[in-house]
């Protein structure tokens, strides 16, 4: 029997950005866009063209490969003709292969919030599809607050959805904006606008607020529809959006739906799902949910006792798939089989090809497990990951060592009576035998730091010239002032256009920091051709 396809859409860009307190950089959302990318979603909705610099910028330019690359906007306003209405035309000129633009389907939002009739909402709707098919580009509708409308005025609810789809719509997406629907009301309502849009053209976005976005997702996708909208990890306003991290490995893993449907995300892929999830924390600088289904450190862990007993005979008794399907593992006792299924799949995704018999593999298993205990995350910071996976293979030259570093922070009045605050670092090395000191002032210890390592490394000095430092991040990880402290480290070479993270970790932030930044700076060495 042939499959139905699903479609998965990715709004962590857009609608995760709503989260209080995260606030993407452009950085950060070409990033994001390539864990994306690597986990295999159809569309990514990059943000709002024109509604931020943010966003005009990271829209100047096409980010995607393989996904749809999707811009948000507003359906045209009321009194305007489409070519007269800047905002949707700034959309529609973005870099963009599909335009989602919200429309509102509750009919008391239409008068509130637009206050025009609904009528001229209808011929919104209509003109903004058309126009986005004018501009060859893929039209999307989220008919906004559609489940609540539909219970207050079913009608009218009903004609947003069609007028959308009759205009050329490839999407109309029903929204839970307030995410107070239950999955019984999901699945009937569903099934009644499938009575005016087929199910192949009808997507769901659904909201957490009664802890149901995944359940709803689930619902709509057994009434009909085809394309589900959601975040990583479940990122949005108030309690969220449809967890993709949970929502994929059940359309994969579930045979209610892995029997009828296929997704874009192949078992390879799957088996990242762990990895990116715990990697895009790692961005927001965040500790990743313990407890998460699938991907938590804890979704596969027993404590010993007759749970732990029948596990050891047979994982089947109290797991309900293998957890090495999504690249998480079993935590019973310590499982070294598992952990170095694990540590070949990482090895591999860096470009690390070991035989599975090879000694120096559990050497190197072990001393990650000793560096994660530790605190170092290895997930977000793949330099730091290769680089140590590489010298315990052997594969790294010694190009650099450090002898000494010494930084001094002053806060003092300036000639003008202004109150500043001015470091200095010198920082010694080592090169063939050669000792170099170097120093250098900056904004902060870490800048200061950074500028007097790579003030003068010799012989190197051509293969950094194009290195810069774009993103710091600090994390606490166990409270109090004298915490140990995780510092994760984004570096970007101008001249290759390579972006990489690394990562340090120690009680003193400043140990920390300068782990990350000789590793970012090994890193931009050992991939430089120094021949």
């Amino acid at each position: 029997m042939t499959k139905e396809r699903l479609y998965l859409f990715d709004t962590t860009l857009r609608d995760g950005a709503q989260t209080s307190g995260i606030d993407f950089s452009v950085n950060e959302k070409i990033v994001i866009t390539e864990l994306l990318e690597r986990l295999g979603v159809d569309y990514i909705e990059g943000g709002y063209p024109g509604a931020n610099p943010g966003d005009t910028e990271f829209f100047g330019e096409k980010r995607t490969k393989k996904a749809l690359f999707t811009a948000f906007g507003m359906t045209k306003r009321v009194g305007r003709s489409a070519s007269n209405d800047p905002g949707l035309q700034q959309v529609l000129a973005s870099r963009s292969d599909a335009c989602c633009f919200v429309a509102k389907a509750w009919d008391y939002h239409v008068e509130i919030a637009l206050g025009c009739t609904n009528e001229e909402n209808l011929d919104s709707i209509h003109d903004t599809v058309s126009a986005t098919i004018a501009a060859g580009k893929e039209a999307l509708i989220d008919c906004e607050h559609f489940f609540d409308g539909f219970k207050a005025n079913p009608d009218y609810a009903l004609d947003c959805a069609r007028t959308a789809y009759q205009a050329g719509a490839r999407w109309v997406v029903l929204c839970d904006t307030n995410g107070g629907t239950l999955p019984d009301e999901i699945y009937h309502i569903v099934t009644r606008v499938q009575e005016v849009v087929p199910g192949a053209h009808l997507g769901i976005h659904t909201h957490d607020d009664t802890g149901h976005a995944v359940a709803n997702s689930l619902a709509a996708v057994d009434a009909g529809v085809r394309q589900i909208q959601g975040t990583l990890n479940g990122l949005g306003e108030r309690c969220g959006n449809a967890n993709l991290i949970t929502l994929i490995p059940t359309l994969k893993l579930k045979n209610a739906f892995s029997s009828r449907f296929e997704i874009g995300v192949s078992e390879e892929q799957l088996k990242d799902v762990t990895s990116i999830s715990h990697a895009f924390d790692e961005i927001l600088n965040r500790s990743p949910d313990r407890q998460a289904p699938y991907v938590g450190e804890t979704a596969f862990a027993t404590k010993a006792g007759i749970h732990a007993s029948a596990i050891l005979k047979d994982p089947m008794t109290y797991e309900h798939v293998a957890p090495e399907v999504v690249g998480n593992q079993r935590r019973v006792l310590v499982s070294d089989q598992a952990g170095k299924s694990n540590l070949l799949g990482e090895l591999a995704r860096v470009g690390i090809e070991v035989d599975k018999s090879d000694p120096h593999l559990d050497r190197l298993l072990a001393l990650v497990k000793e560096r994660e205990a530790e605190g170092y995350a290895y997930e977000a910071a793949d330099a730091s990951f290769e680089l140590l996976a590489r010298r315990e293979l052997g594969e790294v030259p010694r190009y650099f060592d450090v002898n000494s570093f010494k930084v001094m922070v002053e806060r003092r009045f300036n000639a003008i009576g202004d109150l500043i605050t001015v470091s200095e670092a010198v920082v010694k090395v080592d090169i063939d035998g050669e000792t170099r000191m170097s120093v250098a002032e900056g904004n902060g210890p870490v800048n200061a730091l950074d500028m007097a390592l790579r003030k003068d490394l010799g012989k190197y000095q051509t293969a950094i010239e194009g290195l810069e430092l774009i993103d710091y991040k600090v994390r606490i990880l166990n409270g109090g002032t004298g915490a140990v402290t995780r510092v994760l480290i984004e570096s970007h070479d101008t001249k290759t256009q390579r972006r990489w993270f690394t990562i340090g970790v120690s009680p003193n932030i400043v140990d920390a920091s300068f782990q990350a930044l000789v590793d970012s700076i090994t890193f931009a060495l050992l991939k430089a051709d120094l021949a």
